[in-house]
């Protein structure tokens, strides 16, 4: 992902609500199922790594991404912005490299 596309995408996901919360039990096999089943719906998802975890949000960006075959657009505090590009019919169309 080049850093334009990385760029346009965050603009897009500023103006998104997060959808999934991440609390003390950290990173689940549930959790990461309610991840994935969320990128495969919305292609781009806003996570909220609320303050009782104690785990490092850097960290749990990479676990997540790694398991739902996503990519990281951008890790800030206690936020995560994950994108997943669908095999068919994508609803984002990033822009070109």
């Amino acid at each position: 992902m080049t850093s334009k596309q990385r760029a346009y995408l965050k603009s897009l996901a500023s103006n998104m609500n997060s959808i999934v919360q991440i609390g003390k039990s950290s990173v689940t096999p549930e959790l990461t199922n309610s991840v994935d089943e969320a990128l495969n719906a919305r292609e781009l998802i806003k996570i909220n790594v609320l303050k009782n975890c104690m785990d490092d949000t850097k960290e749990i960006a990479n676990i997540l991404a790694e398991r739902t075959h996503s990519q990281i657009v951008h890790v800030i505090g206690k936020k995560i912005i994950l994108y997943k590009q669908p095999a068919k019919d994508p609803k984002i169309i990033l822009p070109v490299k």
